[in-house]
């Protein structure tokens, strides 16, 4: 969660001079790269909440850290490398102070001298027979593995690893085979007109097939790396170094800035169109309907992307062979501006396609609604909020908020009797959005506290008094519920106006960010990315912090992600928790938690799907801790058929409806009629719907809940 942090007001606590870091405009990478060292090394040192002594101990962390991000399989580097590594253990906080590039330069340029290396060694596997019957095993959790010793090791741990993708590949070909004959006779038994293709291929086809697959895959891999700029590596080197103050500071590249920009607004000005790479080209994907990809009727899904032409006045640039993220910045721009790509059509045909560029909404970003017809006879409603999202660089821009209002005005007008909130999955946004979206269900009051570096508190209030629901309201979380996610369930908690249910806890993020354009600090208008810093901690009114704790729920559901190591509290460089006094505050008291949370209980103990959902949740992550696989084929298939038992035994899972029916809106069902992309979207959610267990249980709760007047 973040904030629109002005920081203006914020340097005046501190002396310009010691900000004002004057660099002439570099000259090259080199330059540019000391100079983004040095200033983020001061920006952390003068405005991180918590700062850390930059010193041998901090040095220590972020070498350890460094190398979990640049090599975490322990595949690329070798242990003579590590040892010449390891004589820098303790420079790197020395590095950062005087922007020295020594210790990048050597790693990354090692790095690209293995990938060329490995790039042969995965060669010469692949031109010689792979034996599937040797009695061999792979480890697989990295902290279990050793660095190779020397290149025989490498030769034999990348051999290995081939080995394993090559018999999940003819597992996965296994899988299809089966599905598709099961299909097959499931047809025929009712005499349905047989349209499914079915190929059986004897072991050996497939084990040839698997192998170029893999050996394909192999080679893309290595492809794309040697295609990725050293410069994108100097983003990671960075990241070492921030997120030992703490996992939420981070640095972004002007292009990753952009990226999450893109992302926070939910809208993007280009064509509308996915660009995907496939073996070395690019391909138009799916268009969204009524943006200009899709306007012009000259382009389709599948098109072959050849030149980009990104302005009027400068020549088409050859986009075969290149990254998508780097084709997409070209046909990126300004509003209004045009831009003509070329495509080979699937007939060979060449086609020049001029466009002008628009705002595209990233719809998947924004809250969504949906009239929930329950059992019980009565109309609930129910809202999706991916994200906290808000558009700060235009006032007309949509924002998570105004968003939950017009889902609210439209399930009034449908007469639902009550409101069903999901923030599962919901990683937070923007801290404002927080206040203005509980002013719909309450009135004015505090929502959070926040406290910054020097232990100034503050207050944010909601100054709302005209809630436009006041009826019942259920809030559904789960540990990918995060910073705002828990800023707004927790407030709704402490007032009791809302019903929390979801995991034991959410993810556990207590602290504020913004963003630090590091130009700011710099005499330059070079563009030097800017740092995401964590500024404040924010506390619930009672006091408490959501640090690593995260929000308790009031009716707790065990999912998937509770039994893994999912959370704040799992980062070594979490700050802590603690607690600070409450603010002043009168709880509404809606509901009687302690009749809902038995009734729930004792439904969910009958309820057999749900009990078989958490058997199956414990099931995957057993088998996620596995240390080390089989790669003798005989005894991998053995592995498979145990695990297919085990899976058999789950599928009732795939096939559960919850008897919930769902109505849209009016005018949805016209768009349906139009839009093709939202159909199928729309189809998929309300399928989704009807398998989700919790949802049904937060549709029994709901109805439970006697409101009080």
């Amino acid at each position: 969660m973040w904030k629109n942090f002005k920081l203006n007001k914020f340097l005046l606590l501190i002396p310009l001079t010691s900000l004002m870091f004057c660099f002439n405009s570099p000259k090259n990478d080199d330059e540019k790269m000391q100079t983004i060292m040095v200033s983020v090394k001061n920006t952390l040192s003068y405005l991180h909440y918590s700062p850390k002594p930059i010193n041998d101990a901090y040095s220590k962390d972020v070498y350890k850290h460094y190398f979990e991000l640049v090599d975490p399989a322990k595949r690329y580097f070798l242990q003579s490398d590590m040892d010449e590594f390891s004589k820098h253990e303790t420079k790197l906080d020395d590095y950062l102070n005087l922007g020295d590039l020594t210790f990048y330069k050597l790693t990354i340029d090692r790095l690209y001298q293995r990938v060329d290396e490995i790039d042969q060694i995965t060669q010469d596997i692949f031109s010689k027979p792979i034996n599937l019957e040797e009695d061999e095993t792979l480890t697989l959790e990295p902290k279990l593995k050793k660095v190779p010793a020397n290149k025989q090791e490498q030769y034999n741990e990348w051999r290995k690893f081939i080995k394993y993708n090559i018999l999940q590949e003819i597992e996965s070909m296994n899988s299809k085979e089966q599905a598709q004959k099961e299909k097959k006779d499931s047809v025929q038994k009712y005499n349905l007109k047989d349209t499914i293709k079915l190929q059986i291929l004897t072991p050996d086809q497939k084990r040839i097939k698997a192998t170029d697959e893999v050996k394909d895959l192999v080679k893309e891999t290595f492809t794309r790396f040697k295609k990725r700029k050293k410069m994108d590596w100097f983003t990671v080197y960075m990241n070492a170094y921030t997120e030992v103050f703490d996992p939420h500071t981070n640095y972004y590249s002007p292009k990753d800035k952009e990226d999450f920009d893109t992302q926070f607004a939910g809208k993007v000005i280009g064509i509308g169109a996915i660009i995907q790479e496939k073996k070395g080209n690019l391909y138009l994907g799916a268009l969204t309907i009524g943006a200009p990809a899709w306007k012009s009727k000259q382009l389709s899904e599948g098109d072959k992307i050849l030149k980009v032409k990104s302005k009027p006045k400068e020549d088409a640039v050859n986009v075969v062979g290149m990254l998508s993220d780097e084709a997409v910045r070209l046909i990126r721009g300004e509003k209004g501006t045009p831009v003509t790509l070329t495509v080979q059509k699937k007939d060979g045909t060449i086609k020049e396609v001029t466009m002008i560029r628009e705002e595209v909404a990233i719809e998947d970003t924004f809250a969504r609604s949906i009239v929930v017809n329950a059992p019980n006879g009565k109309k609930y409603g129910f809202i999706n909020l991916p994200s906290f999202n808000a558009d700060f660089e235009d006032a007309k821009g949509r924002n998570a908020s105004d968003d939950i209002k017009n889902e609210i005005v439209k399930l009034k007008a449908q007469n639902i009797e009550g409101i069903v909130l999901d923030l599962r999955n919901n990683g937070g946004g923007s801290l404002t959005e927080v206040g203005d979206i509980m002013g719909l269900f309450m009135n004015a009051g505090p929502y959070v506290q926040v406290k910054d570096g020097n232990g100034k508190i503050q207050t944010l209030k909601n100054k709302n008094e005209t809630p436009i629901w006041t009826g019942p309201l259920v809030i559904m979380q789960n540990e990918l519920s995060a910073s705002a996610s828990e800023i707004l369930a927790g407030v709704m908690q402490d007032y009791g106006r809302a019903m929390i249910i979801g995991s034991p806890q959410s993810f556990g993020k207590g602290t504020v960010q913004t963003f630090v354009d590091l130009n700011r600090f710099l005499n330059t208008e070079d563009d030097f990315g800017s740092l995401k810093l964590t500024i404040q901690k924010f506390y619930r009114i009672t006091g408490e912090s959501t640090q690593r704790k995260g929000i308790v729920s009031d009716i707790q559901m065990k999912d998937f992600f509770t039994y893994a190591e999912i959370g704040e509290r799992y980062d070594d460089f979490a700050l802590a928790w603690d607690k600070i006094p409450g603010t002043q505050f009168q709880k509404l008291n809606y509901f009687d938690i302690k009749a809902l949370e038995k009734a729930s209980n004792d439904r969910m103990a009958k309820n057999s799907n749900y009990q078989l959902l958490l058997e199956s949740a414990q099931w995957r992550e057993k088998l996620d801790k596995e240390e080390t696989i089989t790669l003798n084929i005989t005894k991998f298939n053995e592995v498979m058929k145990q695990r297919k038992a085990q899976i058999e035994k789950f599928k009732a899972l795939t096939k559960f409806v919850n008897g919930l029916q769902f109505t849209m809106y009016p005018n949805e069902i016209e768009r349906e009629k139009k839009d093709e992309a939202f159909k199928k979207k729309s189809e998929m959610w309300i399928k989704n719907l009807k398998k989700d267990t919790y949802l049904q249980e937060a549709m029994n709760i709901i109805a439970d809940m006697n409101v009080k007047s």
